[in-house]
């Protein structure tokens, strides 16, 4: 049977590129269901679809809502329109949210308990164990903590992308005879959101930051009656717009862009699954959002902060096997980069094979006084980068280092600033891509 070649362009034979993402996504959750992987791997897994569905919201359905806003009427190759998209996002959307903590509860959950990493409430520990809280709670977190009452005189708050945040209903007066019916908290990245309890014995007991947070959420209001306390969290528009045949300083433009981003345009909301309808509709209201863009959830609402649970627990036997990477024979032992090369090319495979030796032939090339110049690309770097001491180490050797930084590696972009300052101020050349 012959094709024709206009038949290609059919809508049947497209997948809808924001609906793939999900089902993507979708996957990635699914290793939190197979019991072959140890648990902790599992856990992360559920951090990481978190962390996925926060980007897709941050720059994909961000995408959207602007283009409905300049008036698009450009459908997908699916045919769907933009308002469908939206839509059928937030279908999938909300049986994937349910999914993830469906797994936290009901499997990951009692998964860790019977491995004795137990999370708990200082209303479920033992009396010494909340006494320890509540001290915690008061010499750790209470000082850096703001109550803001919510009248005509106090407006609601600028909330920050994906932070943490309560929403607190009150009956009574505040401390200055004002009648206060609701207040935000809001819990500074500097927080810990999840916090170990010591003098647990065979078993490591664990909190949220949240559920300590919503104990002694009280001792904010002193004189007054706290009705409910609710957590919520704003996902904002993340998506960097430069216009690089405008600018004249490129690096500036994605300066100014990101004092922007922690407050760019709400596209989602999530809240504590008990949040009544009344505080839910006033929050929407707030951030221009509609019902659509509301998710509530039955737990903590940032599942990708509990991915600090493998780090804080020492439990190998629940972890991947440490795996360490081979160097290649021709280097070991500490051999001459340049002579092995001279000798014949050298391939390396990561992660199979370490990095190891391309920083080590970076850091020769830095001292060796008869290499006169470095030419590298960087795109991603670690915070304590031995390539990049390596490239300000060559340039301050008189040697000519020429570096092309990619400023616009998403959400890497105020690294990678910081990275080309150092870099310049070593006497290195830098250059931001190509226009």
């Amino acid at each position: 049977m012959s094709t024709n070649a206009s038949d290609l362009n059919s809508p049947e034979y497209f997948l809808n590129r924001e609906l793939s993402f999900l089902e993507f996504n979708q996957r990635v959750l699914e290793q939190c269901k197979d019991e072959a992987l140890p648990l902790l791997e599992r856990v992360r897994f559920l951090g990481i679809s978190c962390s996925n569905l926060d980007e897709f919201f941050e720059i994909r359905v961000s995408s959207l809502k602007q283009r409905i806003e300049l008036g698009s009427l450009q459908a997908a190759p699916d045919t769907l329109s933009l308002p469908e998209q939206l839509t059928a996002i937030h279908k999938r959307t909300s049986a994937l949210v349910q999914q993830q903590y469906r797994l936290l509860n009901e499997v990951l959950g009692p998964a860790m308990e019977a491995a004795s990493i137990r999370f708990v409430t200082p209303a479920s520990c033992t009396p010494v164990q909340a006494q320890w809280l509540e001290e915690h709670f008061e010499r750790e977190v209470e000082p850096v903590l703001t109550p803001l009452g919510l009248d005509p005189a106090r407006p609601f708050p600028r909330i920050q992308n994906k932070s943490l945040n309560f929403i607190v209903e009150l009956r009574g007066e505040d401390a200055f005879g004002r009648n206060t019916t609701l207040a935000v908290v809001q819990a500074p990245r500097s927080l810990p959101r999840i916090i170990c309890i010591p003098g647990s014995g065979a078993e490591q007991h664990v909190v949220y930051l949240s559920a300590l947070m919503e104990a002694f959420v009280a001792k904010l209001f002193s004189g007054m009656q706290v009705l409910g306390c609710y957590q919520f969290r704003v996902t904002r528009n993340s998506d960097l717009f430069v216009d690089e045949e405008e600018v004249d300083d490129l690096l500036r433009a994605v300066e100014g862009e990101l004092a922007h981003r922690r407050y760019g345009e709400a596209v989602r909301l999530e809240t504590a699954l008990d949040c009544p309808p009344a505080i839910t509709s006033f929050l929407l209201n707030h951030f221009a959002l509609a019902e659509d863009d509301l998710y509530p959830v039955d737990g903590p609402v940032n599942l990708n902060r509990l991915m600090a649970i493998y780090d804080l627990v020492d439990r190998p036997d629940l972890k991947y096997p440490v795996f360490t990477p081979g160097i290649p024979r021709r280097l070991q032992g500490g051999a001459d980069i340049f002579a092995a090369l001279r000798h014949k090319d050298l391939l390396v495979h990561h992660p199979f094979q370490s990095f190891t030796p391309v920083t080590e032939f970076v850091r020769q090339a830095a001292a060796d006084p008869t290499v006169l110049a470095i030419k590298q690309t960087l795109y991603r770097t670690g915070a304590d980068s031995q390539i990049v001491k390596a490239l300000i180490e060559a340039a301050q050797n008189g040697k000519d280092v020429t570096v092309i930084i990619e400023l616009r590696a998403r959400f890497d972009e105020e690294a990678n600033i910081e990275l080309a300052t150092q870099l310049q101020e070593a006497g290195a050349h830098v250059m931001y891509g190509v226009v």
